[in-house]
């Protein structure tokens, strides 16, 4: 039963990323690079987010402090790898046919956001299978018996989440629209703030996941029509009529 658990939480929290990694990302290398460096990136934020929460020592106890600033840390991150990126784009059109870059300024904000969201859920969630991958039953202890099932529906949702932040955050800094980058800030936040309520007891999972995934869909669909998606693209793509839709 354990292995069982593990499996399927594991293909939960991690298959929709490993899928998108295998098809869009996996066979170029310049995209790999950017997701790579996208992670890194993601790992600056997590250190100094808990610099902080180390030097602060009257807040450590105080989760909340934590989450607002480790949001905080990591859309000034996104921030500083945008302008590493728009700063590098004349180096990857080197790479390019006939001056072409191979990696359009939609996918940039694409493969980042993949980065951002592979990082997350590797150091939120890794740690989390590795106490569960023991003999055993979940929640035998008293403990949440959906504690599990619950980190991994998170964890999923916030991977996909920084993809879509990714697509969104840079489209707004490209077309100057800063409205579009402070909504991206605000619905990180709320959906993080939203997690606070899993420490409550008994803890309010539900409370947590809807409007994460709520979060998400409307993400989405954002990210799609930001990347030059249509209704049309989309009747073509679910009709599965080849060469009659066109994304960035």
């Amino acid at each position: 039963m354990t292995v069982m658990s593990l499996l399927g939480a594991t293909f939960i929290a991690f298959g929709p990323m490993f899928a998108m990694f295998i098809f869009t990302i996996a066979r170029e290398p310049v995209k790999i690079i950017v997701m790579i460096s996208g992670s890194f990136f993601w790992l600056l934020a997590l250190l100094l987010s808990s610099l902080l929460w180390y030097v602060v020592v009257p807040l450590r106890e105080e989760l909340a402090f934590a989450v607002v600033f480790s949001v905080l840390f990591q859309e000034a991150f996104r921030w500083a790898f945008y302008k590493l990126l728009r700063k590098a784009d004349d180096g990857m059109q080197q790479f390019g046919d006939a001056g072409h870059s191979l990696i359009s300024k939609n996918q940039t904000g694409y493969v980042a956001g993949v980065g951002f969201g592979v990082m997350n859920g590797a150091m939120t969630y890794v740690n989390i299978l590795a106490d569960n991958s023991g003999p055993g039953t979940v929640g035998i202890h008293g403990d949440p018996e959906l504690f599990l099932l619950t980190s991994a529906l998170l964890t999923c949702c916030f991977t996909l989440l920084h993809t879509f932040w990714g697509v969104v955050f840079f489209y707004g800094m490209d077309r100057k629209k800063y409205h579009i980058v402070g909504t991206v800030v605000a619905t990180h936040m709320f959906v993080s703030c939203m997690t606070l309520l899993n420490q409550q007891n008994p803890p309010l999972y539900l409370a947590s996941i809807i409007p994460a995934y709520c979060v998400m869909l409307f993400m989405c669909v954002w990210s799609f029509f930001v990347a030059g998606g249509s209704l049309q693209n989309m009747k073509a793509f679910l009709t599965c009529k080849h060469g009659g839709y066109n994304v960035d």
